[in-house]
Formats: structure tokens, C-alpha cells, sequence
């Protein structure tokens, strides 16, 4: 079937009603995993051992397993197990996408808070700086420096991931772009693309600009 204007033009308000749900899965998952991963590095470095251990197996447990696999758990298995009400589709992609990337995001966070130096901590300490001041004076920024390349991999990979959203039917840009294959038309499949790569781009932009403003914190 020919590209006619009007049909590209269809086809790309479209794609465009699946990309919302591709953005908004994107924001509420950065939005939520962000500190929650936080949260969870504080409990795989807790000097409780037993909380340090239940954490550490958790987050091998989430990154181990594939992220397709870990929506069809949230969204089938709390139903099927111990009949509890179902989450929404869109719901269950988000919890566990959420889940998925706070552990991811808690191993980075963890990475960057054990590489600033001891002595760094000791000093502040020598001046009389109290812990919370020590931590958001003198390591915060430090920390976010070093944890800024590896979390912008991450997140530029959650773009391409919630593609994963489609296994359970949850529409957003490449379901959309699927629906039309039924009516032979392929091209809005890799037109898709294009959308991924715009967004890619910005984000590409955007943790470049902050990575130079925070050029002159060396760690």
C-alpha cells in the first residue's frame, strides 16, 4: 500500500496517542524507582546483617530475572495464587518496572556512596561537621557525579524497555505500530524508531549538559 500524506499523517497522530502511554510509563517509573532505589541501597549497605543479606538476595532475585518475566508475575500470580484482586494492566506494568529499575538503581547508588573515600567522612568529622552535614556538604555532589553515567545507561534503557509493556496488552507505541500489520502495513513499525531515537537523543543531550556543570567536582 502506498504512503499517501493523509495516511502518514493518520498513522503519526497515532503513534503519538501509543507514545504518551510510552512517556508516561517512562515518568512514573523514574519518578518512583528513583528514591525508592535509594532506599534500597541504604538496606544492602545496613550494618544490620540480616537486613543487608534479605536485601542483597532481593535485588540479585529482580536483577536476575527478566524484566517481561517480572510483569507477567505482578499482573498474573498475585490473581492466580491468592485470588486477590487483579492490578490494572498499566498498574502492573508500573509496579514492576518500578521494582525492577529501584534495584538497578540502588546498585549504582550503592557504588557511588562506597567509592567516596573514608577520609573524605573522617575530615568533615575533624571540623565538627555533623553526619547529615557531612553527607549533603561535602558528599552528595561527589556522589552524584560518579553515579551519573552509569544511571544515565539505565535510564535511556527504560526508554527502549517499556516496550515491554505490550506482553500484557497495554498499549503504547509499538502496539500501536503492531495493530497495523493486521492491515499490511509495516512501516509505522519502523517508523517507531524515529520517536525512540528523538527521545533518546534529548535524554543523550541532557545528561551530557549535567555531566559538564558537574565537571569541576573531582572525584
Amino acid at each position: 500500500m502506498a504512503i499517501t500524506w493523509s495516511s502518514f499523517l493518520k498513522v503519526t497522530l497515532r503513534l503519538l496517542e501509543g507514545f504518551e502511554n510510552t512517556c508516561l510509563i517512562f515518568a512514573l517509573t523514574l519518578v518512583l524507582a528513583l528514591p525508592l532505589g535509594l532506599v534500597i541501597s541504604f538496606g544492602s549497605m545496613s550494618k544490620f546483617k540480616p537486613l543487608a543479606y534479605l536485601t542483597k538476595v532481593f535485588v540479585w532475585i529482580i536483577r536476575g530475572v527478566p524484566l517481561m518475566l517480572q510483569v507477567f508475575v505482578v499482573f498474573y500470580v498475585p490473581r492466580l495464587l491468592w485470588d486477590l484482586p487483579a492490578f490494572s494492566r498499566f498498574n502492573a506494568v508500573i509496579v514492576a518496572f518500578v521494582i525492577n529499575y529501584a534495584c538497578y538503581f540502588s546498585e549504582i547508588y550503592r557504588g557511588g556512596i562506597e567509592g567516596i573515600p573514608r577520609g573524605q567522612y573522617e575530615a568533615g568529622e575533624v571540623l565538627g561537621m555533623t553526619k547529615s552535614q557531612i553527607f549533603f556538604k561535602v558528599i552528595l555532589m561527589q556522589v552524584v557525579k560518579r553515579i551519573i553515567p552509569p544511571m544515565s545507561n539505565e535510564i535511556i534503557t527504560l526508554v527502549k524497555d517499556t516496550a515491554l509493556a505490550r506482553v500484557i496488552m497495554v498499549v503504547e507505541i509499538l502496539k500501536v505500530a503492531e495493530e497495523y500489520t493486521a492491515h499490511a502495513l509495516i512501516w509505522p513499525m519502523f517508523y517507531t524508531a524515529v520517536f525512540y531515537l528523538a527521545f533518546v537523543g534529548i535524554l543523550t543531550l541532557l545528561f551530557g549538559f549535567i555531566e559538564k556543570k558537574l565537571d569541576y567536582y573531582k572525584v
